[in-house]
């Protein structure tokens, strides 16, 4: 009984890790880009690694561009070993807004649009 408590109460120690959505094609799966900094054992420059995760989306939730986190869980299939467990900044969209069109760019428009018209109604 006792030892049944313990092993409740025993926390589950798994890896997190933080890193940027790379692909989003699969259903329920994400890929995850994880850079890491390490210095040349020989030259000591340090070099930038990057290793990617198949990772566990279960939502759908993550898309190209998102940071995550994601943590180790059993494995799932034959390359996800990875589950998500949040999405800390959705990717930056550029909030574009119409402008106000050039009145030359639009009257060029309406008389080459009254032109080609012309055209077709003479031919």
């Amino acid at each position: 009984m006792a030892a049944d408590q313990m092993a409740a109460a025993q926390a589950v120690n798994r890896k997190s890790r933080v890193g940027t959505v790379v692909s989003d094609k699969g259903d329920k799966t994400i890929v995850v880009q994880i850079e890491r900094a390490a210095r040349h054992r020989l030259y000591r420059k340090v070099i930038r690694r990057t290793k990617r995760y198949h990772v566990h989306d279960e939502q759908n939730s993550a898309t190209l561009g998102d940071t995550v986190r994601i943590e180790e869980c059993r494995p799932i299939s034959k390359l996800k070993r990875w589950m998500l467990v949040e999405v800390l900044t959705e990717r930056a969209v550029a909030e574009v807004a119409p402008e106000s069109l050039d009145s030359n760019l639009v009257a060029e428009m309406q008389r080459s649009a009254a032109h080609a018209a012309a055209e077709d109604g003479a031919s």
